[in-house]
This record gives structure tokens, C-alpha cells and sequence, in this order.
């Protein structure tokens, strides 16, 4: 496959595929065609794929530079790949619980302001925020909670 072609089924530029090259992330040399021209392989697309998954899930390079030099070493390094994966398991379940604890509050804030420009719920006295920090905001709060205080 033409780097444009692989620029294309994952979605990388042209560029990062240049970059991912000469950074040394890329687990089998990148083969030239004749001309010299980049030709990758199915095997070099997944291996792409994995790169891209673990650089979403917020791996810095330096790891994921590692990570592809332990690939490339073959078996026996079995031990310190699953170290650098459950580091990064870490990483990402600390980054997941702290997404929902921002989900929570943003919840929350959409509940606060669902209510305020709803009149019929306002009217009925309904309240959609419901969430335990709704509580202590409006026990915080001095008087009614409005637009502003929200």
C-alpha cells in the first residue's frame, strides 16, 4: 500500500506516518518500492491501528516508542510489556473516573439550566438536577438559584 492509501484507511496524515517512521514506532522496517517510494503492509495497518489506540488513550510517545521496541525484540520481554500495559491501564482507568466525575457536574449543570428555562417544570416546582452536589450548591446558594448563580 502507497502512504496515501494508509494515510487514508487510518485516518493519520501523511506527515504522522513520516513521523511514526522516524520516531521508530512502527514494529518491521517500513519497505521501500522502486523509487524508493513507501510500500506498507496489512500487518504494518494493524500495527498502526494499536499505536493510534494507545496515543488516544493518552500513551506518551516515549512509551509507545518503548512498547514497539519491545514488539520488535520477539518473545522474552513479555514481562516488561505487561508492566508498561498495566501502567497505562492505570493512566487510563484514572483518566475514566475523572471524565465521569466531569460528566457528573456537566450532568448536573444541563439538569440546573434545563430547569431554569423550563417554565412549566419551574411552575410545578419539578426539578430535574438531582444529582448529590445539587444539593450542596443550592444549600450553599444564598437564595433562589438563577441563571446567575448557576
Amino acid at each position: 500500500m502507497s502512504i496515501g492509501q494508509v494515510a487514508e484507511r487510518t485516518g493519520l496524515s501523511v506527515h504522522a506516518l513520516r513521523f511514526y517512521e522516524n520516531e521508530d514506532l512502527f514494529v518491521n522496517p517500513v519497505r521501500r518500492g522502486p523509487g524508493g517510494r513507501r510500500a506498507y503492509s496489512q500487518d504494518d495497518v494493524d500495527w498502526l491501528t494499536v499505536c493510534i489506540i494507545l496515543r488516544a488513550s493518552g500513551m506518551p510517545l516515549p512509551a509507545l516508542r518503548r512498547y514497539a521496541g519491545l514488539v520488535r525484540q520477539g518473545a522474552g520481554n513479555e514481562e516488561e510489556r505487561l508492566t508498561l500495559m498495566r501502567e497505562h491501564q492505570a493512566h487510563v482507568t484514572t483518566q475514566i473516573r475523572k471524565l465521569a466525575e466531569c460528566l457528573d457536574l456537566i450532568r448536573f449543570k444541563v439538569g440546573v439550566y434545563e430547569d431554569i428555562l423550563d417554565i412549566d417544570s419551574a411552575a410545578s416546582g419539578e426539578c430535574r438536577a438531582l444529582s448529590p452536589a445539587a444539593n450542596d450548591e443550592v444549600a450553599d446558594s444564598n437564595g433562589p438559584l438563577t441563571a446567575q448563580s448557576a
